[in-house]
């Protein structure tokens, strides 16, 4: 079993708790419970995640770069500095313009 790098009462930055990868995604976890879990992504450019859908409410919080989101076939573009939320059980897409960060926090 690993160690969550992020322990309770300590101080971290967003940006520089996940590290980007060429030509991947990757995925750290901050918190996963069973009311909902933090988690923080990388995408390199043009990276993305196909249409899926989520049985949870979910907010995107944009700490790096530009994306695009689409919800429900609506395109919605983001920065750092920006969150959306993505409705329960409605199809989702995100696709990175250039190296983007963002952390999704889903309720259960």
């Amino acid at each position: 079993m690993t160690e969550n790098p992020f322990s309770s009462s300590t101080v971290f930055k967003l940006a520089e708790s996940v590290i980007y990868a060429d030509s991947s995604i990757v995925s750290k976890s901050v918190i996963k419970k069973n009311t909902g879990n933090i988690s923080l992504f990388a995408f390199a450019k043009n990276e993305g995640l196909s249409e899926h859908t989520a049985p949870f409410d979910a907010m995107v919080y944009v700490f790096d770069g530009k994306a695009e989101i689409i919800i429900n076939q609506v395109s919605h573009y983001v920065s750092a500095g920006e969150l959306i939320i993505m409705p329960a059980n409605i199809p989702h897409a995100v696709k990175a313009f250039e190296n983007f960060k963002m952390m999704l926090v889903m309720i259960k």
